[in-house]
């Protein structure tokens, strides 16, 4: 496998990690893995659908209209 000069420069300072270090990075690059191989889904389509629902609209209104009275309790 012909690497990369970034893959040998950490090849070498391999051996400078302690194991708990080791085995922090295997978590972590097999993570990195993962979400690379895994695609994740893109909701901005269905968000902006679901803000423009109009039943959506109303539940939102009716839920505002319910919680309105809490408002001035302090929360934010």
């Amino acid at each position: 496998m012909n690497l990369s000069p970034t893959a040998r420069e950490i090849q070498a300072k391999l051996s400078q990690l302690s194991l708990s270090e080791k085995t922090w990075l295997m978590e972590y690059l097999a993570q990195q893995i993962r979400q690379t191989l895994t695609p994740q889904p893109d909701w901005t389509d269905d968000l902006a659908a679901m803000a423009a629902d109009p039943q959506i609209q109303d539940e939102l209104t009716a839920i505002n209209t319910e919680f309105a009275p809490t408002e001035m309790d302090g929360l934010t």
